[in-house]
């Protein structure tokens, strides 16, 4: 590919991180039912570790921006995209009809004390407690992993896995969030196989 082609879809990518990721915003705010929440027992048992929140949000949108590495054509490009944003459809229906919000008393432990926690409660006061269910952040991780790897293999597979976890330590998801998550990743990936 031209150099001019990796540096448009370059500029695309980033106005869809950053412009069509407003709709995920929007929902938090436009739901239909009543949130409700799907703590299970194992929620309380792991652990809070702000520090994972570097993970969560350092190391999430550059393996994201590494697509553009690896796509051979602008036409593998725009169906890529198309597979985030069908992704971002599929997201938006469940947050607007199924909204799952996490307890508030987990936001009541970030306190603010050290870099981690600023950074984590900066990262909150954007990302409401809303748009739990299923997990953005894994179903983004894991469609990306697939896209991935059959140019990097089986070590792309970590990506979403750390994410996931990043989601668990900074209280961000519940257990069930992840697997819900990691399904309609793959599910988007699938419909990206058959259009392609």
């Amino acid at each position: 590919m031209q150099p001019i082609d990796r540096l448009v879809q370059l500029v695309v990518s980033a106005f869809l991180i950053v412009g069509v990721y407003q709709f995920y915003f929007w929902c938090q705010r436009n739901y239909v039912t009543s949130p409700r929440e799907f703590r299970l027992p194992i929620d309380d048992r792991i652990p809070y570790c702000p520090r994972w929140v570097w993970i969560y949000s350092f190391l999430y949108y550059p393996i994201i921006v590494a697509i553009n590495w690896t796509v051979t054509s602008p036409r593998q490009f725009l169906y890529v995209a198309i597979s985030y944003l069908l992704l971002l459809g599929f997201q938006m229906i469940f947050f607007i009809f199924l909204p799952v919000t996490t307890p508030a008393e987990w936001r009541a432990g970030v306190t603010g004390r050290g870099h981690s926690e600023r950074f984590l409660a900066f990262v909150q006061s954007f990302d409401g407690r809303a748009n739990s269910f299923p997990s953005m952040h894994t179903s983004v991780a894991t469609l990306t992993a697939l896209h991935l790897y059959p140019s990097l293999g089986p070590m792309v597979i970590a990506f979403p896995v750390l994410i996931a976890l990043s989601c668990l330590f900074t209280k961000q998801h519940y257990v069930l969030d992840l697997p819900a998550g990691a399904l309609l990743g793959w599910f988007a990936f699938r419909l990206f196989q058959i259009i392609y």
